[in-house]
């Protein structure tokens, strides 16, 4: 990236997405290439070892995340 700072909407409980992906433009006029990024915890409590604050780290597997997971869904 180009030291940009992107803001990331959040959802309805306040979380944000476990997936983000950030689209570059090619400079020759190709298709763009998709960046993935994960959400991983950037620290957690000492007693109790809740999630304090997240972080996302560059996936360079880069496979967009799925959609919703529901019970009955078979697994991918």
């Amino acid at each position: 990236m180009d030291g940009r700072v992107l803001r990331v909407l959040v959802g309805p409980t306040g979380q944000p997405p476990k997936t983000y992906e950030v689209p570059v433009e090619d400079e020759a006029g190709g298709p763009p290439t998709v960046y993935v990024y994960r959400r991983v915890p950037a620290a957690t409590s000492k007693r109790l070892g809740l999630v304090r604050g997240w972080a996302y780290a560059y996936d360079p597997e880069g496979k967009p995340g799925g959609g919703l997971k529901w019970p009955w869904s078979k697994p991918s």
